[in-house]
């Protein structure tokens, strides 16, 4: 039976039992931002997700837990989620193109922005999702938001945990983490090793396989703490993730069974590593960041979705993207303490420089090349940054936050083309804070986010291509695209309630989107009756974002918790006419669903037995800005009974217990099934189906 609305209503209605003299909700912190902040004193909409919340949704991947946070989308078109939209922004693919990125991704201080299939959840400590520019904070890597990874530290106390999951479709997991000191009060350890494997929810019925989507993820993590004395912490991050994926997900029947003869795949291997030391050595706090990261990746398809002789007239063709990036970054930051504070002791500071180099090698190997395609694509960013949090009184605070950037690119391909843009940019924020008591605060500000401008190489390399007055008409006003920016009007209240037993926030926001950049692509028709995508980044003249975020925690008894996350949103174009002259203006934008909505409760029955359920659901909402094809709205039952001791839980529990179809990727406005003569018609990329399964973990 599909979930109702009654059956939310219902799910809130439980009746509250009596709670115990000392019961209060846990303390969040939030971590992405100069200082550690308690959620409930930091001005601006975030959602945080614990590392139980984690575990008690069986989560792999990220892909597993964004439903749960409010106007926060994503999209796939790979194995997993490889990108991200929050607030209706945010990329959506990437083929030849360089990217880039609208939401930074952070995991354990290494920048991964981009790069979605690397976000595995094994141990992770919280998941920090942060709303609305961060252009103070990250930069021209989030424009539009932040998704922060914080993974289990090293600890004084011996810990060794293992844990296990089988599952349908051949799906398990196991993983270990081991921690304690290596030399006691001065050295900690942490070693956390997970693998995930299934088979994966498509049948190929052509080669008679059920694993042509499969997922084979592991991860291996360590870090090292130094503690230096008094005064210092010196923090060691090393990170490797090997994920070979399959990639066999679109049917030309539109269901679970592919007929390809050349299934995909969606390989990511990456090292990683970063230094973070910490300093208290005076007045000034010193916080000095290395971090280095090596990226290969493997994105490969078969294009017709088909095998040879399907149909009188098919095509054939296969396209494969391999990717190396190599990253690199430094950050040094000075904060005040007590005792450097200015203006009379009212105002704490930070300030701050940083700079990111990434190197991108892609190799591209496509039927319909005559050769290899090459490019390199190199950028180096330069910001300066700092902030002032200054006290007006004892119960207001001004925030005032500037980080300039400057930005240059260099690219080079094998068609010739070269380019070396370079730009100048700034962001920052503007906050007044406003503080009720000790457990209630609003807030109202202005934040200023910015995306780089770039050019469509692509389309800089099609021009001699074709003959076509038109076409080339086309292609001559988008080889290149203006930087865009944003900003972010805000309104926020967070506060607890009933003795601290009742946590909520809610934010209303005005985003002002100016050149708003807007993904698409040119579909050229092949004289084989195949389809020639030309990807391109253009720029609409304007556009609105609007919405509503509300979020609250209830412990309603001793054994009984609450929550309900809410998201609204109004999201369109005001003036733009994409390359083929269709007029989007007044159209919502892709990937923005005008609701989406997360409530569940956990009851404790006692004796360590328990039950959690959880619905969530989201609005339809188009898949892209050049074609029709729309993702209806879907809502997805969740639940997990389980036993959990001091050293060791179990747990029985299901994803999308009413089996709703619903997708991740659509594609339109082309064809591809020759056996219907090509016409046009929508393709969509399934989500998970229902899935079932059996967890365990074991202390030591």
């Amino acid at each position: 039976m599909k979930p109702t609305p009654a059956m939310l209503a219902l799910t809130l209605a439980i009746a509250p039992v009596a709670l115990g003299a000392d019961a209060v909700l846990e303390e969040v912190i939030v971590t992405a931002g100069f200082r550690d902040t308690p959620l409930l004193d930091q001005p601006s909409s975030t959602t945080v997700l614990t590392g139980e919340d984690i575990r008690q949704r069986s989560a792999q991947h990220l892909e597993d837990i964004l439903n749960v946070a409010p106007n926060v989308n994503f999209a796939s078109g790979a194995s997993r989620a490889r990108f991200f939209q929050i607030r209706g922004i945010g990329e959506r693919s990437q083929f030849q193109e360089p990217l880039n990125p609208s939401i930074g991704f952070i995991v354990d201080g290494i920048d991964f922005s981009g790069l979605g299939t690397a976000g595995t959840l094994f141990d992770a400590r919280q998941v920090e999702i942060l709303r609305g520019p961060q252009g103070t904070y990250h930069g021209a890597n989030a424009l539009a938001g932040l998704i922060n990874i914080r993974t289990g530290e090293p600890q004084a106390q011996p810990l060794l945990r293992v844990e296990a999951t089988a599952a349908d479709y051949g799906t398990w997991s196991a993983g270990i983490v081991g921690s304690g000191p290596l030399i006691t009060d001065q050295l900690l350890y942490r070693l956390a090793v997970s693998s995930h494997r299934s088979d994966g929810y498509i049948e190929n019925d052509y080669l008679d396989r059920d694993d042509t989507n499969d997922l084979d993820e592991t991860t291996v993590r360590g870090k090292l703490r130094w503690l230096a004395g008094d005064t210092g912490t010196l923090d060691l991050t090393a990170l490797y993730v090997d994920v070979d994926n399959g990639y066999d997900a679109f049917s030309l029947d539109n269901t679970r069974h592919t007929l390809s003869d050349q299934p995909g795949k969606d390989t990511l291997e990456s090292t990683a590593l970063g230094i973070d030391w910490h300093s208290e050595p005076g007045a000034v706090q010193l916080e000095a960041a290395l971090t280095a990261a090596t990226t290969d990746s493997d994105y490969a398809y078969d294009e017709d979705w088909s095998y040879v002789g399907i149909a009188p007239g098919w095509y054939s063709s296969r396209d494969q993207y391999l990717r190396e990036r190599d990253s690199y970054s430094a950050q040094l930051r000075l904060l005040s303490r007590e005792g450097s504070r200015l203006f009379r002791n009212s105002t704490d500071w930070v300030a701050g420089i940083y700079y990111l180099g990434e190197r991108e090698d892609l190799q591209r190997r496509y039927t319909y090349l005559d050769s290899d395609f090459f490019s390199r694509y190199d950028t180096d960013t330069l910001a300066l940054f700092g902030q002032l949090d200054t006290d007006l009184g004892d119960r207001l605070t001004l925030i005032t936050g500037l980080r300039l950037e400057r930005r240059k690119t260099d690219y080079r391909d094998s068609n010739d083309v070269a380019s070396d843009p370079e730009k100048d940019l700034w962001g920052g924020r503007l906050v007044l804070e406003y503080t009720f008591d000790d457990r209630r605060m609003a807030y109202a500000g202005v934040s200023r986010g910015y995306r780089a401008n770039g050019v469509n190489a692509q389309i800089l390399a099609s021009r001699e291509t074709t003959d076509d007055p038109d076409i080339i008409q086309r292609l001559e006003a988008l080889e290149a695209f203006d930087a865009e920016y944003l900003t972010n009007y805000e309104l926020g209240f967070k506060g607890s309630f009933l003795r601290e037993t009742l946590r909520a926030r809610a934010a209303l926001f005005y985003m002002d989107r100016d050149d708003q950049q807007v993904k698409g692509s040119l579909a050229i028709d092949r004289d084989d009756g195949s389809t020639n995508f030309i990807d391109y980044t253009d720029n609409a003249a304007e556009g609105n974002n609007y919405g509503l975020e509300l979020e609250m925690e209830w412990l309603a008894g001793d054994h009984l918790t609450l929550y309900g996350n809410l998201g609204l949103l109004e999201t369109e174009f005001d003036r733009y006419v994409n390359a083929v002259g269709e007029d989007l203006s007044g159209r919502d934008q892709a990937h923005a669903p005008a609701y989406q909505y997360a409530v569940g409760g956990r009851f404790d029955f006692g004796q360590g037995f328990y039950l959690r359920l959880d619905l969530e659901g989201k609005d339809e909402f188009y898949f892209s800005d050049r074609h029709d094809a729309v993702a209806p709205s879907a809502d997805l039952l969740q639940a997990r009974l389980g036993y959990a001791t001091e050293r060791w839980s179990v747990a029985l529990w299901g994803r999308n217990l009413t089996d709703e179809d619903y997708y991740v990727r659509g594609f339109g406005g082309f064809g591809n099934d020759p056996r219907k003569g090509y016409i046009v018609e929508p393709y969509y990329q399934y989500g998970e189906p229902r899935l079932i399964g059996l967890s365990a973990s074991y202390s030591f």
